[in-house]
C-alpha cells in the first residue's frame, strides 16, 4: 500500500477497531456526526474549524511526521537535529534526508549508496571489508545513530556492514551534534530512523539477482496482533551472497539479518515501542588495493593480496525500548532504554608495505577477537509554553552511557610476501604470536536543555547546551608490558544557537554556532590521559521551496576540529594526537519533485579540508578522503498515462574528485565520475519488477582510500534485476 494512505487508513483501521466494526454502531456514530454538522451550521465560524479536525478520513495525502514514512523524495520534517518532531525549514543547521523511496528506485544495498545522495558525505573505507566508514565534511566518522541512539558506545566502529531491510528513512545531520548526544564527530551524524509497526496489514519481500553472482532476498511485514487492543508488530528480514568481483579465490560475502519491532498505545496518552535488530556477517578479509609511486595502479581491480583462507565473522545486536507518556497537551515524558552487544574475530593476511624495488608485498598472518557490550538511558521531557509572549519548545535530559566492555586481543606472526603485480595464492598458515590485549571501559553522564523559541516576524531562536562527566578505563598488554593507567577523567560542555529568519513564505535562512565533544579511544603511544577531541562549527544556511514539492537547501560552513587522534606513521598499533584541522566548504542539495512523476534528489559540494597545526605532519596537508569538488544527482520520471502507464525510468550520475589517501598526502586517487540507471515496471500497487545498472561506462576508480595499504576500488558495470510483491 502506497506510503501516502496508510495513516489515513490507520486511523480508520482503529476507529473500527474501537466500534469492533459493528454496522449498528457505524450507523450511530454516523448519526452522531450527522447531527453535529447540522448543529454547526448555526454555530460561529470558529466552532466549524474546531470540527474540521474530526475528519477520520480522507483522500488527501498524509500528514508527514518525524520518523514516518515521506511521500516522494522530499521530507519536510525531522527529530533528529532537535529531538522533537520539527519542521526542516525551522531548524538552524544542515539536515538531509534519504526517503525509502529513494532506496527502492535506487536499489541500494550499502549504506554508503544511500549517503551519496547527500552532498559532502563519501564512503571513507570498509576497515578491510568488515564495516562502513565516512567522511562528512571532510572528517571520517565510523558511527551513527539508529533512531536516534548513538551505536558502540564501547566500540570505535560497527562489526557489521549496515543493512537496509528496515530503514524508512537516513538522515544526515551536518556539523557537531554533540550538544543532544554527546560524544560524536564534528563533521555531522548519521541517524537512521527505522520502519513502524503499523496496525493495517502491509508487507512486502523482494528477490535480487545481479552481476559477479549476487543473490539477496529481502522482506517486512507488518500487521495488528490480535487479543491486545493498540499493539502492533513488524519484522524485517534480509539474506544475502555477494562474491563480488573481487578475486578472493572462491569465497562470498554473506550477511543476514533480523529486525522484529513492536509499538503499543495503551491509551491514548502513552505510546511503548521497541526495536531488536541482529546482523551477522561472514566475509572474505579484503584491505583492497594498495598504492605505489604516489597513486593506486588500476590496471586490474580484482587483484588480491591476501590468501583464500582469510575470513571475517563480525555479529552486532540491538535493543531500543521507548515509553512516552503525555502528562497534557504541553508536556511529554519520555524514556529510552538501549543495549548493545556484538563483537568480531578473523584469521587473515595484512599488507604492511613494498619493498624498495615496488616489485613485493610484505605480509603478515593476524588474528583477532573482539567483544564489545554497552548500554545507554535517555530522560527526558518535552514541554510547550508561552512565556513573556513567546512560545517555547523545551527539551530537557539526562542520558547515561556505559560502555562497560570492549575486548581487542590480537596475535600476529611474519607470512611470505607475495608479488604486487601478480600475486599468487596458496601460502601455508604460520603459527601466531600474541601481540597485544587491549580492555576499555567509557562511562558518561550527559545532562542537556534546549529551547526553541518563536519570536514572530518570522524569527526562531535555539539554544542548548550540554554537560557531559565520566570516566574511562583503559589496560594494555604486550609480550613485553602490561599497562594499568589511572581512570582518565572526562568532561566537556556543548553549546550550541542557531537564529532562523523567515523573509517570506518560501524563504528560510539561518545562521548557527555548535560544537562536538568525544573522548580518545585510540592507544596513543606514551600517553597515559589523551585529551578528548573537540570542534566547533559556525553555519549559514538557507531553504527555499521552489514549487510546493521541490526544497533548494545551501549552506556554507567554517569547522576546526581539535586534538585530532590519527594512526602513528612509524608504529601502526599506536595513534599519535596530530593538533588541528579544519574543514571549510559550501554545498547544496535539492530534493523533491519538479513536475507530477519527475522527482530528483541531488547534491553539490566545494570542500577545502586540510591540516591547520601539527608537529607530526605537514601544515596545509589535505585531510583523507575528502574531494576539492563533489556532487550527485538522480532523477527519475513515472509516465502518467497512455500505453506506457506503469513505466519508470531513472538516471544519475555521481561525481568525485581527486582525494589524498593519508595524512602525509604521499599518494591520492584520482576523480571520477559514474553514471547508473534503472527501469522499472509497476503491474499495479501490489507489483513491481525493476532493473539497475551501476557504473555504465565501466569506469575504473578508487571509491574509498583509506591508507597506503587499503584502498576499495569502485565496482565495474554490473546490473541487478528486482522482483518486488507488496499487500
Amino acid at each position: 500500500m502506497p506510503s501516502d494512505r496508510i495513516d489515513d487508513v490507520d486511523r480508520t483501521y482503529r476507529l473500527r477497531k474501537y466500534l469492533n466494526a459493528s454496522p449498528a454502531a457505524l450507523a450511530t456514530t454516523a448519526l452522531l456526526l450527522s447531527s453535529t454538522c447540522l448543529q454547526a451550521q448555526s454555530q460561529p465560524e470558529a466552532e466549524e474549524v474546531a470540527l474540521s479536525e474530526l475528519t477520520v478520513t480522507g483522500t488527501g495525502p498524509a500528514v508527514e511526521r518525524a520518523g514516518g514514512p515521506v511521500v516522494g523524495y522530499r521530507a519536510t520534517r525531522s527529530a533528529t537535529a532537535t529531538r522533537t518532531d520539527t519542521p526542516l525549514r525551522d531548524t538552524p543547521q544542515s539536515v538531509q534526508v534519504v526517503p525509502r523511496e529513494v532506496l527502492v528506485d535506487q536499489q541500494d544495498i550499502r549504506l554508503s549508496d544511500a549517503l551519496q545522495n547527500v552532498s559532502s558525505v563519501q564512503p571513507g573505507g570498509t576497515i578491510q571489508g568488515r564495516s562502513d566508514t565516512f567522511i562528512i565534511r571532510g572528517f571520517r566518522t565510523q558511527t551513527y545513530a539508529i533512531d536516534g541512539v548513538l551505536l558502540n558506545q564501547a566500540n570505535t566502529f560497527s562489526p557489521v556492514t549496515r543493512d537496509l531491510a528496515d530503514v524508512e528513512r537516513i538522515e544526515v545531520l551536518k556539523g557537531p551534534a554533540s550538544v543532544l548526544y554527546g560524544r560524536g564527530d564534528p563533521g555531522g551524524l548519521i541517524n537512521i530512523v527505522t520502519r513502524q509497526p503499523t496496525l493495517v496489514p502491509s508487507g512486502d519481500i523482494s528477490v535480487q539477482g545481479g552481476s559477479f553472482g549476487f543473490r539477496r532476498v529481502q522482506g517486512s511485514v507488518s500487521s495488528a496482533i490480535e487479543g491486545v487492543e493498540g499493539l502492533s508488530g513488524r519484522v524485517s528480514f534480509a539474506s544475502q551472497s555477494d562474491p563480488t568481483f573481487r578475486n578472493y579465490g572462491g569465497r562470498d560475502n554473506a550477511r543476514t539479518f533480523v529486525a522484529p519491532a513492536f509499538a503499543w498505545n495503551p491509551s491514548p496518552d502513552t505510546r511503548v515501542t521497541f526495536l531488536g535488530e541482529f546482523t551477522r556477517v561472514d566475509t572474505q578479509y579484503d584491505e583492497g588495493l594498495i598504492a605505489r609511486n604516489g597513486r593506486v595502479p588500476l590496471d586490474d581491480r580484482a587483484r588480491y593480496y591476501g590468501e583464500p583462507f582469510a575470513r571475517y565473522n563480525g555479529t552486532a545486536n540491538f535493543g531500543l525500548l521507548k515509553v512516552e507518556h503525555d502528562l497534557n497537551a504541553n508536556i511529554t515524558l519520555r524514556e529510552v532504554l538501549n543495549v548493545q552487544w556484538g563483537g568480531f574475530d578473523t584469521l587473515a593476511t595484512r599488507a604492511t608495505g613494498l619493498n624498495a624495488a615496488g616489485t613485493q608485498v610484505s605480509r603478515r598472518e593476524i588474528g583477532v577477537y573482539s567483544t564489545y557490550a554497552a548500554v545507554d538511558s535517555q530522560t527526558e521531557m518535552v514541554a510547550r509554553f508561552d512565556l513573556l509572549g513567546f512560545r517555547h519548545t523545551v527539551l530537557a535530559g539526562v542520558e547515561y552511557t556505559n560502555g562497560y566492555r570492549r575486548a581487542y586481543q590480537t596475535q600476529s606472526t611474519n607470512f611470505p610476501s607475495v608479488s604486487f603485480q601478480n600475486p599468487v595464492f596458496g601460502a601455508a598458515l604460520v603459527g601466531l604470536q600474541f601481540q597485544s590485549d587491549l580492555k576499555q571501559k567509557t562511562e558518561l553522564n550527559g545532562l542537556y536543555v534546549q529551547d526553541q523559541i518563536d519570536l514572530g516576524l518570522g524569527l526562531q531562536l535555539l539554544v542548548g547546551v550540554r554537560y557531559d562527566t565520566g570516566t574511562q578505563y583503559y589496560f594494555s598488554r604486550t609480550p613485553t608490558a602490561r599497562t594499568i593507567p589511572p581512570d582518565q577523567q572526562l568532561s566537556g560542555t556543548s553549546p550550541r544557537v542557531g537564529l532562523i529568519y523567515r523573509p517570506v513564505e518560501p524563504l528560510t535562512l539561518y545562521a548557527s554556532y555548535t560544537t562536538s565533544f568525544k573522548p580518545q579511544t585510540d592507544n596513543v603511544l606514551n600517553v597515559t590521559n589523551p585529551p578528548p577531541e573537540t570542534g566547533e562549527q559556525y553555519e549559514i544556511g538557507s531553504r527555499l521551496d521552489l514549487t510546493p514539492d521541490l526544497t533548494l537547501s545551501a549552506a556554507a560552513f567554517s569547522i576546526t576540529r581539535n586534538n585530532v587522534s590519527a594512526t602513528d606513521p612509524n608504529n601502526a598499533n599506536y595513534a599519535v594526537i596530530t593538533g588541528q584541522q579544519r574543514s571549510e566548504g559550501v554545498e547544496a542539495d535539492l530534493a523533491g519533485q519538479i513536475l507530477p512523476g519527475w522527482k530528483v534528489i541531488g547534491g553539490v559540494s566545494v570542500l577545502d579540508a586540510r591540516i591547520t597545526k601539527d608537529t607530526t605532519f605537514a601544515v596545509g596537508n589535505r585531510l583523507v578522503g575528502a574531494p576539492a569538488f563533489s556532487g550527485s544527482i538522480w532523477s527519475t520520471y513515472q509516465f502518467q498515462q497512455g500505453f506506457l502507464l506503469g513505466w519508470n525510468i531513472g538516471a544519475g550520475v555521481t561525481y568525485v574528485g581527486r582525494r589524498t589517501g593519508d595524512l602525509n598526502n604521499s599518494y591520492s586517487v584520482g576523480g571520477y565520475a559514474r553514471l547508473d540507471a534503472a527501469v522499472f515496471y509497476d503491474f499495479n500497487e501490489h507489483a513491481r519488477f525493476s532493473i539497475n545498472a551501476r557504473n555504465l561506462t565501466d569506469r575504473r576508480y578508487i571509491e574509498q582510500p583509506f591508507n597506503q595499504t587499503n584502498n576499495q576500488p569502485g565496482a565495474p558495470f554490473s546490473v541487478l534485476a528486482t522482483i518486488t510483491a507488496r499487500l
